[in-house]
């Protein structure tokens, strides 16, 4: 059997203001095409189909025309929600879709309820326990999130989750190809930087024994950097289809075909994609502006340029933008400080100590007990409606 896994198309993405859903619209084209030449059984597509909760119609029309294409191919395709989509609009799609051949869970579900999605393919049965992404706020209990400090929510969070995996897994069956298909953060993932922070630490970032063993292959969405986890099961994420983020300038994108069979791990092959508009960086002296910019003055996609300066410049932006219009960020430098480059570590962030220190800076007291209860509450409240629209605060 054959699978095609993606995720993270982020249809609807903006960059600097420049819409990507054209240059998503062409990677899916090349996706289908590869589904078609490669005699694909299965679509899997692991979350974050769009980037936000109410994506623009043209967003829509290129997913939907998509999997239709697939549907004229005879190729299934299972698709879960992720934390940039909106579970009730998967959710509420769902049984139309289910009429072009697409399986696809909104929310997370027992197996009993419909958490485990079997597929007759041409090549025997396919089983998918699906686990879309799931903000704390709904998995764990109002007692839970009021009574307990936060490593034991961490750990309830953590446990709820594996209880889940367990009841999914309990459906797997030795005739056939079993997959568990999610959208989370394991703690062996590297970032590529262009996620949404909240959502890939603290107590999101789940330890790799929150997957079980008992899947063939494990798809992931969620990180955007293609990548395998060293795991008793064969496990990778697929990473973005484009590149989102100037983070991931020079990497490849593309899918990770599965070829497995009943019984035996699953062997995984990443097949990158050809790039319509990659992103790069370029680093140049104040002095060499023009000699260094015309060298990607035919670049295809577009520019980041970080301009290192002895003093401020006037008109960098309008000189930069002469020689390359395809630029969509200049940064400047100061010669004594390092290039930029992306944080190997990000420290988890704390609103309560975010806005006790706030408090104490601008208001000169201590924050009471009672302040501090009606701000946790209020942000988790705050939270799990941004959730529920696929945004993240």
């Amino acid at each position: 059997m054959r699978l095609i896994h993606t995720a993270d198309w982020h249809l609807g993405r903006r960059l600097k203001g420049v819409d990507r859903t054209p240059e998503i619209e062409y990677q899916l084209e090349e996706l289908l095409l590869a589904a078609k030449i490669l005699e694909v059984d299965a679509v899997l597509v692991a979350g974050d189909i769009f980037d936000n909760p109410s994506p623009p119609a043209e967003a829509e029309k290129v997913a939907y025309h998509f999997f239709c294409q697939l549907r004229k191919a005879e190729i299934p395709a299972v698709i879960i929600a992720g934390n940039h989509d909106s579970a009730f609009r998967i959710e509420g799609l769902s049984q139309i879709l289910s009429h072009i051949g697409i399986s696809a869970l909104g929310r997370p579900k027992r197996a009993e309820q419909g958490g485990v999605i079997e597929i007759e393919t041409a090549h025997g049965p396919l089983c998918v326990a699906a686990m879309p992404f799931i903000s704390e706020r709904r998995l764990l209990k109002t007692a839970d999130l009021w009574t307990k400090n936060e490593r034991e929510q961490h750990h309830s969070y953590q446990a709820y989750l594996a209880s889940l995996f367990e009841n999914l897994t309990h459906s797997f069956r030795e005739e056939n190809v079993n997959i568990i298909m999610a959208h989370l953060t394991v703690a062996e993932a590297k970032r590529a930087y262009s996620e949404v922070d909240y959502y890939t630490q603290g107590i999101y970032r789940l330890p790799l024994q929150t997957l079980p063993p008992q899947a063939q292959y494990i798809a992931l969405g969620h990180i955007h950097k293609p990548q395998h986890i060293p795991h008793i099961v064969p496990t990778a994420y697929s990473g973005s289809l484009i590149q989102l983020d100037f983070y991931e300038a020079g990497e490849e994108k593309g899918f990770n075909l599965i070829t497995v069979e009943p019984g035996k791990p699953a062997q995984v092959e990443f097949k990158p994609l050809s790039c319509q508009k990659p992103l790069t960086v370029v680093n140049c002296q104040e002095s060499e502006i023009e000699n260094t910019l015309e060298a990607y003055q035919d670049q295809p996609g577009f520019l980041k340029v970080i301009v290192e300066l002895e003093s401020p410049i006037i008109g960098l932006a309008e000189k930069v933008r002469k020689i390359c219009p395809q630029t969509l960020m200049i940064e400047t430098q100061s010669k004594t400080v390092e290039p930029d480059t992306p944080p190997q570590e990000i420290q988890p962030f704390d609103p309560v100590d975010t806005f006790r220190t706030y408090w104490q800076e601008r208001i000169g007291t201590t924050l009471k007990p009672s302040v501090i209860e009606a701000f946790e509450q209020l942000y988790q409240e705050l939270a799990e409606s941004e959730t529920e629209n696929g945004q993240a605060l």
